[in-house]
This record gives C-alpha cells, sequence and structure tokens, in this order.
C-alpha cells in the first residue's frame, strides 16, 4: 500500500537538493580555475589532492575506530558518566565528550533521554560543550591538517571548557538561576525519550550479525561523510592559499596582543564551520599568517556554534540557558586563544 502521507519531491527540489550536496563546490571550484585563471589550474588541484591523499591515513583509521564504538554500542558507557555525585558527573561528562561515538545530531535523542531521567543540567552543559570541540575523526583529521600538538591542544581545551561550563551551571543553579531549564515538551521523569542507561557494550561485536551489519554501514557512511567534508576543505584551502593575500591575513588575525583573538572568535562564530572542513582552511589562514592562539579561539568558537550543536542544544532547552552555552563557548574561546598564545 503506497503512503500518500508525506508528499513526493518534484525534479526541482531533487534537482536543487543535489546541488546544495558539498561535492557541487568540490567539482565546480577547479572547473572555474581552469575557465577563468588556467594558470593556477594546476596549482590549486596538486595542492587539494596532496593534501588530501595525505590524510587518507588517518581518515581510514579514524572511520574504523567510530564504526567499531558503534558497533560496540558505546553510548552506553557514555551514559554511566552521568551517574553519581553531580561534580563527579561533571568530570566525567567533560572527558566523555570527546569520546562519544555519535555525531550532533544524534545527541538530541542521547541527552534528551538524560533530561527525562532527571539528570543535573551541570553535567549535560558539561558533555555539550566538549562533544562538538573533540571526537576521535576529529583529533585525527586536526592533527593531520595542524599537526599533533595543536590537535592534543584542542582535546584539553575540550576537556577544560566541559568543566569549567559544567561547574559555572552548576553554581549559577545553585544561586536559584535555571530553575526550569527545558523547553515544555521535556518534562523531567516524565519517561519520554529513549532510556540512555540501556544495554552493555559489546566490545567484540563480530561475534554477533547484527552488530556486523551495523559495523559495516556505519564504516560506509563515516567513510563518505569524511571524504565528502575532507574535499571540499581542502579545495577551499587551496583556493585561500592562492588567491587571499598573506598581508590581509595578518592584518585581521596577525600579530601579538589579545584584539586577534577576539576577532578570530567572533569570526568563527557565525562561520559555522563543522571540525572536519575548519582545520585544513585555519592551516591554509596559519600559512598566511594566522597566530596559533587566533586559530584556537577560531576553531572552538566554530565548532561551538555550528548548527547540528546548537540545534542539539536550542531543541532541548529554554532561551536562558542556550545563551548561557553560546556566551560560556564563546568565553572559552578567547581565553583558549590567548592562553595557547602565551604558550606558543
Amino acid at each position: 500500500m503506497t503512503d500518500i502521507s508525506k508528499p513526493i519531491p518534484s525534479p526541482a527540489d531533487q534537482f536543487a537538493r543535489q546541488l546544495a550536496s558539498p561535492w557541487t563546490i568540490t567539482i565546480a571550484a577547479p572547473i572555474i580555475v581552469a575557465l577563468v585563471d588556467p594558470a593556477n589550474f594546476n596549482a590549486v588541484t596538486r595542492f587539494a589532492l596532496a593534501a588530501f591523499l595525505g590524510t587518507l591515513p588517518y581518515i581510514a583509521f579514524a572511520v574504523l575506530l567510530i564504526a567499531w564504538l558503534k558497533a560496540a554500542g558505546a553510548e552506553a558507557s557514555v551514559a554511566r558518566a552521568f551517574k553519581g555525585r553531580e561534580s563527579r558527573m561533571i568530570v566525567m561528562a567533560a572527558l566523555f565528550g570527546g569520546l562519544a561515538p555519535f555525531c550532533s545530531c544524534e545527541v538530541i535523542p542521547f541527552i534528551a533521554g538524560l533530561l527525562a531521567l532527571g539528570t543535573p543540567l551541570a553535567p549535560v552543559m558539561a558533555f555539550w560543550l566538549a562533544s562538538p570541540l573533540i571526537d576521535p575523526p576529529t583529533l585525527m583529521i586536526t592533527a593531520a591538517a595542524l599537526g599533533w600538538p595543536f590537535a592534543v591542544a584542542k582535546a584539553i581545551v575540550a576537556v577544560s571548557l566541559g568543566l569549567a561550563g559544567g561547574f559555572a551551571i552548576k553554581a549559577m543553579t545553585a544561586q536559584g538561576w535555571f530553575a526550569s531549564p527545558l523547553r515544555a515538551q521535556i518534562a523531567p521523569r516524565c519517561g519520554c525519550g529513549p532510556n540512555p542507561f540501556d544495554g552493555k557494550p559489546v566490545w567484540r561485536f563480530w561475534s554477533e550479525s547484527t552488530r556486523g551489519s551495523v559495523f559495516c554501514k556505519e564504516l560506509t557512511q563515516n567513510a563518505l561523510f569524511l571524504i565528502k567534508w575532507l574535499a571540499l576543505a581542502y579545495v577551499l584551502e587551496a583556493l585561500l592559499v592562492t588567491y587571499i593575500p598573506a598581508e590581509a591575513i595578518a592584518r585581521l588575525v596577525g600579530g601579538e596582543g589579545i584584539v586577534p583573538i577576539i576577532i578570530s572568535a567572533f569570526v568563527g562564530m557565525p562561520a559555522y564551520l563543522n571540525s572536519y572542513v575548519a582545520p585544513p582552511l585555519l592551516a591554509g589562514l596559519m600559512a598566511q599568517g594566522m597566530t596559533t592562539g587566533a586559530a584556537m579561539a577560531f576553531i572552538i568558537a566554530g565548532a561551538v556554534s555550528s548548527v547540528p550543536a546548537m540545534a542539539a542544544v536550542w531543541s532541548l532547552v529554554n532561551k536562558q540557558v542556550f545563551a548561557a552555552y553560546i556566551g560560556l563557548g564563546l568565553t572559552g574561546a578567547v581565553i583558549s586563544g590567548v592562553l595557547l598564545q602565551m604558550v606558543s
């Protein structure tokens, strides 16, 4: 029996959806360069291809790791972080935020289940702040584009921001703030949403055919996802290095002091770049004169304010909590940039 409840997309809608794909820019950009500026076609394509091929080992490791975590059901282990005393929950949530094997969209039902079971807002905020900043694939991609010192520093910032945000929310809650943090449709202990504590990880997943199918599905989907976005990122980086004067970048976000770091944070926040596109672009910006501290501020602010990350928070909590999330993310981006600049 045919389901007529959902409208069938028109050919024009399907074509528009295909044009909106990152592959459109990835393919069209070199073609436009070949037509408009043929002298730089080889330089752009060689730069993008060499950078992409250099990242392939990191992509392979990242997709294998994330597929294993998903097939094993590692979400159940992450959920265990939200048990016990509130301070312990904040620490564990910040630590597990960088290890969670799900994207920002998958965080929504996970957090909805936690909030429905009455989990305090503070550890949830710690997880929300740390989760979009780092995960296994992001760590690999950041290391490939910007080096391991920067990738490790970003991981440290992710955990630190989660801890600072979690304990800040705990302190504000103790003063009477955020008395009713949830939106109307998510009431504590109402039983809505999945229970994230259900299930137990099976690390030797290959003994179960169903989990083996999950592994193959996740491996394919994540490989295609990373290849799609990284191909776009390296094409954009090649265009950036080729056509944007280094002097312009150096004037905006170069030099010493806190001003370039603040500018980078405020530029990065509305940029809405996901954590796979940002590192290659930052590599190009740093080659043009961007400082290390400004790069860290840009990537932290951009990850916190990415559309999927903000949607996860906006869909579950009220405007006051959402504003606290954005404020903590922006403040953490600036502070992390200043500290990294001092160290470097």
